[in-house]
């Protein structure tokens, strides 16, 4: 029997499809242009292949530079989330970039998606330039959820980066087939009927981090985008569809963190991609779990202790991480594994 409240919903989504038949409308997607620039790296911008200008934050360190870290912000975010954990790794010999994607910050297009293959084009990039700076210098990548999303299918399709490592941080893996089915519906209905409507999440319930203060700062933050278009919704999942079914294809370094309190990414959803994630190549893979972490893991009151577990990894002559958070996920994976597949061949490192 179906509830009221789907009912109501159902019925929504039928009206909208029938404006969807009536208007044609369609998301909209706004890609690289035309190659007609050498991608360049000018101060305080990365220039792109199409002459697009990315606003672009780096932290160097004052002493010799023992490796290179490329960071990616999440959605609605832009690169300034990195300004604290960026000073943090210069401190340890790592110089950090940062850039506003297409659509976020201060880049072009506010507010309108740029669509996976622009995202990915854009990263893959500047490695490239990053790696003629610094040619004897080993490259991590670096992705918050969105972020996360775009770094996975980086690394998923040729030509993939030649990189390090990658470090996600609450990557975005809310694919179409863990949503329940009137979500996933009506986010197709509105994004092919209404394309321009805005969102803002306001009434929504959910504690994105323990840090309130900084969650205030974003709240105030002119940058920050705070109303989001239902087709840039639609991109996004479109991202988080790809990114999840790539799980299997991720080889090569690769350091995994999620916090147990997250209400952002559900955890059936990440603990799905973590099971086919690491069924191959598994001792290149390290998970991290940390109990008191919320989604904005690098913005949280403890973040320092997963910004001590990265530097560790990327030092890699620490087989555990500081923190015991790696033994943490496998404890926690592994009951998981038991408890809906029977399946505990996944070994968690």
């Amino acid at each position: 029997m179906v509830g009221n409240s789907n009912m109501k919903v159902l019925h929504l989504i039928v009206l909208l499809f029938l404006c969807h038949v009536l208007t044609g409308c369609m998301p909209k997607i706004y890609p690289l242009g035309e190659k007609n620039h050498l991608a360049q790296i000018s101060k305080g911008v990365f220039i792109t292949e199409d002459g697009s200008h990315l606003p672009l934050r780096e932290w160097l360190p004052k002493a010799d530079v023992q490796a290179v870290m490329i960071a990616l912000h999440g959605f609605n975010d832009y690169s300034h989330f990195f300004d604290r954990p960026g000073q943090y790794f210069s401190e340890q010999g790592i110089a950090c970039f940062a850039y506003d994607q297409r659509g976020f910050g201060a880049a072009p297009r506010r507010g309108l998606w740029a669509g996976e293959a622009t995202y990915t084009g854009d990263l893959k990039a500047l490695v490239l330039l990053l790696k003629q700076r610094y040619p004897k210098r080993p490259v991590y990548l670096l992705g918050e959820s969105m972020g996360g999303a775009v770094i996975i299918a980086a690394m998923s399709k040729a030509p993939i980066p030649d990189i390090n490592g990658i470090i996600l941080a609450a990557p975005a893996l809310w694919a179409r087939s863990t949503m329940p089915w009137y979500q996933s519906s009506l986010l197709w209905t509105l994004s092919h009927s209404m394309p321009w409507l805005t969102l803002t999440g306001r009434g929504i319930k959910i504690t994105p981090s323990d840090n309130i203060d900084m969650l205030r700062a974003l709240g105030r933050d002119p940058w920050v985008i705070k109303k989001t278009r239902v087709d840039a919704l639609h991109g996004l999942t479109d991202l988080m569809d790809s990114a999840y079914a790539s799980a299997s294809l991720l080889q090569g370094n690769t350091l995994v963190l999620y916090g147990e309190k997250d209400e952002i990414i559900p955890k059936k959803a990440t603990y799905n991609f973590l099971q086919q994630f690491l069924v191959t190549h598994s001792a290149d893979k390290k998970v991290a779990f940390y109990q008191q972490g919320y989604h904005m893991l690098l913005r949280d009151l403890q973040a320092t202790i997963a910004w001590q577990d990265i530097a560790a990894w990327i030092d890699s002559s620490a087989k555990q991480l500081p923190s015991g958070a790696d033994n943490r996920a496998q404890q926690v994976l592994v009951e998981w594994l038991a408890a809906n597949s029977g399946n505990t061949q996944a070994k968690v490192n």
